[in-house]
């Protein structure tokens, strides 16, 4: 009796180890094979923007380097919030992805109530893309040349000056914000639905400045009709290397690089996520996808999920503060 008992417990382990097998075997199997079919990344911006570009030559190299298509889908709305849903629910395996920033993934968790999605628990961060930097413009006709002009002028009027922003929450706006409580003077903020009215009513000097990217506002910069001050970077752009810093100007705490990277939703196996950073670090590391970033005053930030991860986390706190500081709040 006590033989046949230990052949049945044999028997029984064995199948076990056989089943447990056969069960984890085709998830290593599908890692490993990944990825079998085109990859969809959801671009939370309108087609033709400069963040719709960049992400499309970043994936057109990692495409290569992978041996499927990645496919751009363009699904706008809600300040990113729409995009950011449909990953938190999708499947883990690493074929629907979103290109994230730091406004759905930092600000937007301070600034919209009853967020629909929780940017570090429902999200596997997969590699940093690009930042870029805001610039503090003014109209040609401005008295200030510098930001210590700027300031001046601001504190000679007792109303103090207006500056416009693509919206509420944005990064634009949230530079004003700083350099408000850091120069101790008076901004009055304009909130515009989108970068090319503000930065149209600045040209006309119906707004006193504006923060926004080169990019947006590059063909009334080179024809004089914007004058640059400084950017919101710490460090200099190489492709404006006489734009001093705020930093440089006498305001290191009103900073910011927007960043953007590359989202996989939360549970989605380790090998895969490795294997898409790779792709995409080797891909923002080539000399093709820098000679179309370096132009737009952008900076390519390749790194690990790991660096991504502390980005949005550094900045859940730091401009989570700006926003509340601000009382900015919209309902979701």
């Amino acid at each position: 009796m006590t033989s046949r008992l230990v052949r049945l417990s044999a028997a029984f382990t064995v199948g076990l180890v056989l089943a447990f097998a056969s069960f984890v075997a085709p998830s290593v199997a599908d890692d490993d094979a990944y990825p079998s079919r085109p990859i969809t990344v959801i671009v939370p911006f309108p087609p033709g923007g400069s963040s719709d570009i960049i992400m499309r030559i970043a994936s057109q190299k990692a495409s290569e380097i992978l041996k499927q298509p990645i496919i751009i889908e363009n699904r706008p709305g809600g300040a990113g919030n729409v995009a950011a849903v449909v990953i938190k629910h999708a499947t883990p395996d690493g074929y629907l992805l979103m290109m994230g920033h730091t406004g759905t993934h930092a600000v937007n968790p301070s600034l919209y109530t009853n967020l629909a999605f929780d940017p570090v628990k429902d999200f596997q961060p997969v590699v940093p893309l690009i930042s870029f930097n805001n610039i503090l413009l003014v109209p040609a006709d401005s008295p200030a040349k510098s930001v210590k002009d700027l300031v001046a002028l601001a504190k000679s009027k007792p109303e103090g000056l207006s500056y416009g922003s693509q919206g509420i929450g944005t990064g634009g706006h949230l530079l004003g914000e700083l350099l408000a409580k850091h120069a101790g003077i008076k901004l009055l903020h304009v909130p515009y639905r989108g970068i090319a009215p503000a930065v149209t009513d600045a040209v006309a000097g119906r707004v006193d400045m504006i923060f926004s990217s080169y990019i947006s506002s590059a063909g009334y910069i080179e024809s004089g009709k914007l004058r640059m001050l400084a950017t919101s970077g710490t460090v200099r752009h190489p492709r404006i290397p006489d734009v001093p810093t705020m930093a440089e100007s006498g305001y290191p705490d009103v900073h910011m690089e927007q960043w953007f990277g590359l989202f996989a939703p939360a549970g989605t196996p380790r090998p895969i996520v490795d294997k898409l950073n790779a792709a995409y670090v080797a891909s923002l590391n080539s000399d093709a996808v820098k000679d179309r970033v370096v132009p737009q005053v952008a900076t390519v930030i390749p790194g690990t999920p790991e660096d991504l991860e502390a980005m949005m986390k550094r900045d859940i706190v730091r401009l989570g503060k700006v926003v509340k500081e601000s009382g900015a709040q919209v309902p979701q």
